[in-house]
């Protein structure tokens, strides 16, 4: 969706994955863009080719540290908060990861806002914050929210306080409730895995849990799209929106395409057994998506299809 006036964007977690194609997107539109971002799981690479751009600047710092927050944030109109712990296995063992990398992270995030008259924030949340629901097509309105990792428990912090912050100091924000983005320049996540275990070992995929957990999965162009759409179409101060597509892909679907794609025959699917992958590993994550529908958004590819895209890029050597 291409944007007619120009801003001035902060991007909080900007080196990140999802950083890197709306970076591109953002500068691409002529855009004034900072990309604020700690390194640590974020690459340099993902923007080094827009260093010297006069409508880009680079901020290397942490969420945590508010006063350079505060004042790198000063003069910018939009704030796009992606920053926050990546590894939600590792967040259930670190128990204040999460802790600090969403949920006061976001804090530092609201209060630098405040205190420089930004008023506009778009906030990536997570399917998370629904916790272990049955397997039906979750939409923004069911409850009572209870996740069950960590992760998911600072995305809905992050979620609450965001919400106070409109409510108190008159800012508009667009919460997404992400499935699972996946794309070219992923450094994690199940594709990702896959990948790299099948080229250890092209004769046998381990597979976490039963391989029948269920997922939405969907294009990182198409959350971007989708996220300008509702930011330009919803006419609100606050709302939350699930974004991703109306179907979904089981991760042992997601094992045999990797291994179509990689041109494997005959591989042996080992499964470690559980309806989880991992403690903290909801199985189903099912999404209703008619509220973006209502907007006039929709994904442009399926799970599967976005699935099948994903692994062929990665395993395109410039895109790992």
């Amino acid at each position: 969706m291409k944007q007619e006036s120009k801003s001035s964007y902060f991007i909080t977690g900007g080196a990140g994955f999802i950083g890197k194609h709306l970076v591109d997107h953002l500068l691409n539109d002529g855009n004034m863009v900072t990309v604020y971002d700690n390194l640590v799981s974020g690459k340099k690479e993902h923007f080094a080719y827009h260093l010297g751009k006069t409508n880009f600047r680079f901020v290397q710092a942490d969420i945590l540290d508010y006063p350079v927050l505060k004042e790198s944030m000063k003069g910018h109109e939009i704030v796009w908060h992606l920053a926050g712990n990546t590894d939600i296995p590792t967040g259930n063992r670190v128990t204040d990861l999460d802790l600090n990398n969403c949920t006061v992270g976001t804090r530092n995030v609201l209060e630098a806002m405040r205190q420089n008259e930004v008023k506009n924030i778009l906030f990536s949340s997570s399917a998370t914050v629904y916790g272990d629901m049955p397997p039906i097509p979750l939409s923004e309105s069911i409850g009572p929210l209870l996740p069950i990792s960590l992760y998911g428990a600072g995305k809905l912090a992050g979620e609450g306080l965001i919400s106070a912050y409109c409510h108190l100091f008159g800012m508009k924000a667009r919460i997404f409730r992400f499935g699972n983005v996946v794309g070219a320049h992923m450094g994690h996540g199940v594709i990702y895995d896959f990948i790299q275990k099948l080229k250890k070992n092209p004769k046998e995929l381990e597979i976490l849990g039963d391989g029948n957990q269920e997922k939405n999965f969907f294009m990182v162009e198409d959350c971007i799209d989708g996220m300008f759409w509702a930011f330009h179409k919803a006419d609100c101060q606050y709302d939350v929106f699930n974004l991703g597509c109306a179907s979904s892909v089981k991760v042992k679907d997601i094992g045999k395409i990797v291994a179509e794609e990689m041109g494997l025959k005959n591989v042996t699917y080992k499964f470690t057994g559980g309806a989880r992958g991992w403690p903290g590993d909801a199985p189903y994550v099912l999404f209703n998506v008619d509220k973006m529908k209502k907007l006039g958004w929709v994904a442009s590819h399926t799970s599967s299809d976005a699935v099948h895209i994903a692994t062929r890029r990665l395993l395109e050597p410039s895109n790992l």
